[in-house]
């Protein structure tokens, strides 16, 4: 008798995976995808049940606010290069903090290029 684990890629990603390591694709990356698509099946499975309100005894409105704190803290979201980049300059304000090195340089560099270039009204060039 055979019992498949609750959590078991399908057969699409599992196909999709081994194409991308028949492609040359770095073991270590699928190793990186592999477990986070577990955590994230995982977490979902957490949330589904959670969200059934006789499994918790919560009210509605209280698991929802629950499942939004969870994912928050299960899954932050990496800073976006403008909270990076405003990061950078504050720790090179800071007294104690270091000069900005090549790579800090170059993520303030992403963010400037960024945003759109406005002329200002009464300036000619």
């Amino acid at each position: 008798m055979t019992q498949e684990h609750p959590i078991t890629p399908p057969p699409e990603l599992t196909e999709k995976w081994a194409t991308q390591f028949e492609e040359g694709r770095s073991l270590y990356a699928m190793f990186e995808d592999i477990y986070r698509a577990g955590a994230d099946a995982e977490l979902e499975a957490c949330c589904k049940w959670l969200s059934d309100s006789a499994n918790t005894g919560i009210d509605i409105h209280g698991t929802t606010a629950i499942l939004y704190d969870l994912r928050a803290v299960r899954r932050p979201k990496p800073p976006n290069l403008k909270e990076q980049a405003l990061a950078l300059i504050d720790e090179c304000t800071d007294p104690e903090g270091d000069y900005l090195d090549d790579n800090a340089l170059s993520i303030i560099r992403r963010a400037l290029e960024q945003l759109p270039d406005r002329e200002l009204s009464g300036n000619s060039r």
